[in-house]
């Protein structure tokens, strides 16, 4: 399910934005973050996911979903093509937005449920 929801977001974006820029790689990772901050937080301080289902979603949906080796591989063509700037872009906006969506996961799931 994942890899096929990856798969349909980074088509789509290319189509959307066009391909000079990794979106749909920054957007599945961006989104799988916020989804595993959600997941554990949720996971973690309620009955509500029981481990092996939180095991499926994290480690199999999401897993599959999200994909550090295409942002590593992306951002090494950036540097091979000596587009130095678009390849530290492509790590900041990774990095800090990943961070970010992350973040934003707990607070929500925090807030959702509560805790």
């Amino acid at each position: 399910m994942g890899t096929g929801a990856r798969y349909l977001l980074s088509g789509w974006s290319v189509q959307r934005f066009g391909g000079a820029f990794p979106y749909g790689t920054l957007a599945v990772n961006a989104i799988g973050s916020f989804a595993l901050g959600v997941l554990m937080q949720t996971a973690l301080t309620t009955q509500l996911l029981p481990p092996t289902l939180r095991l499926t979603l994290t480690t199999g949906v999401l897993g599959g979903f999200t994909t550090y080796s295409t942002f590593n591989y992306e951002t090494l063509q950036f540097f091979q093509e000596g587009t130095v700037l678009m390849g530290l872009v492509n790590i900041l906006a990774t990095v800090l937005l990943c961070l970010a969506a992350g973040a934003l996961g707990v607070v929500g799931a925090r807030w959702a449920i509560g805790g």
